[in-house]
């Protein structure tokens, strides 16, 4: 009966074993593909300097009552690569066109953002502050439909 409990046990272990090979043999595979075709960072086509080297941080604010814009504008605008840390409600719903503030006086951030959404650069509004964490706001006005967009 001792025999058979270690034939058993034998029998584990050597399953184990063979898992645990074909595992790691899989992960060098892995290892050696990923080193020798990098992943591509992103499928988009750089146009116009649209696409940016540098991260800019965004505010996107709805200010025209379009139920679910701003998360659709975010959505797009993280495609392009820009970092939107947050979104939601301007103060009123008010809002004719759509502007730009310019949160830490960085004029080409606010630039890159008006340029990625075709909006003009008269529509940029510096707002400085050292309280604010990120570049620039976007209020999304009721012309966001004249806006590049997908």
């Amino acid at each position: 009966m001792s025999d058979n409990i270690s034939e058993q046990e034998g029998f584990v272990l050597n399953a184990a074993i063979g898992f645990l090979s074909v595992l790691l043999s899989i992960l060098i595979i892995a290892l050696i593909f990923r080193v020798l075709h990098p992943r591509i960072q992103s499928d988009r086509v750089e146009q116009d300097s649209v696409l940016i080297s540098n991260i800019i941080q965004l505010e996107v604010l709805n200010g025209c009552g379009v139920p679910g814009l701003a998360t659709r504008f975010t959505s797009n605008l993280r495609s392009y690569g820009f970092d939107v840390v947050e979104s939601g409600n301007f103060d009123n719903f008010d809002m004719t066109e759509t502007i730009i503030i310019s949160r830490n006086g960085n004029l080409a951030n606010a630039n890159r953002v008006a340029r990625a959404l075709g909006i003009p650069e008269d529509r940029i509004l510096i707002e400085k502050s050292n309280d604010f964490y990120l570049d620039a706001t976007l209020v999304i006005g009721s012309d966001y439909q004249s806006l590049n967009i997908d």
